[in-house]
């Protein structure tokens, strides 16, 4: 009988009784599909730098005292190297060919000795400061020519920069996400950008964080409800399709 119940209450909690609203307000094809054709839509790369996307440098300088185990640091790197970083370029490059916004936050102080952090970040001990290599971006995937840059110090980059006010001076009305870590500041930037009022679009191949199952959690909570969920793949023929036919 206990097992029944279990049973009956997983399924009421996979039910979103707001499932059709979401689908047609936010996750809607036709409207994301004319927000390309029309160039509202921006590319947001969160975070791909040496502090927190690189083996041995910032957070993974000292592989034993990081905090996090090294089987989760093997996964992290392999998921980071071997498809997010690749499939982020193929993305990057399908948005600069189309001569649409790519933008690119990073963790970064104003100040060499980081009193400019956010509290959080102070209690983290997360510290890069100009010109660091930490706050460096990671090569492949790193900003070109006038491209902008956004520099934080807390998870929500709506919340710790102009982001919001960068994208209503560039008539952007929805975000195609990447970037690291998928459940921390990649889905802060989801959620706000969703309760913002913005399309969002998040490319699950595209962001990694330090265990399988806190990806496909991440996944799980945010697919249809604060964003569309899709593939590189999906995306760039999304792209693709939707220029061809303007």
């Amino acid at each position: 009988m206990a097992d029944d119940n279990v049973s009956r209450l997983t399924d009421y909690d996979s039910l979103d009784p707001l499932r059709e609203q979401y689908q047609e307000s936010l996750i809607s094809k036709p409207v994301l599909r004319r927000e390309l054709r029309e160039h509202h839509v921006a590319l947001l790369c969160i975070d791909l730098q040496y502090l927190d996307a690189a083996r041995g440098h910032g957070v993974f300088a000292d592989s034993a005292v990081s905090g996090i185990p090294l089987e989760a640091q093997e996964y992290y790197f392999h998921r980071l190297e071997e498809t997010v970083l690749p499939n982020v370029r193929r993305l990057q490059d399908a948005f600069r060919s189309q001569q649409m916004e790519v933008i690119h936050t990073r963790i970064r102080s104003l100040t060499r000795d980081g009193r400019d952090r956010s509290p959080g970040h102070k209690r983290l001990g997360l510290h890069a400061a100009p010109d660091s290599k930490d706050a460096e971006f990671v090569d492949e995937v790193a900003p070109k020519g006038d491209e902008i840059v956004l520099d934080k110090t807390a998870s929500g980059v709506f919340n710790s920069t102009n982001l919001h006010y960068i994208l209503r001076n560039l008539d952007i009305s929805s975000l195609v996400i990447v970037g690291v870590y998928s459940n921390e500041c990649v889905s802060t930037a989801v959620r706000d950008a969703c309760d913002l009022g913005f399309y969002v679009t998040l490319i699950e191949d595209c962001c990694a964080t330090v265990t399988p199952e806190m990806q496909r959690a991440t996944i799980t909570t945010i697919k249809d409800r604060y964003a569309r969920v899709m593939t590189t793949d999906e995306a760039i023929r999304e792209i693709t399709r939707v220029q061809e036919a303007s």
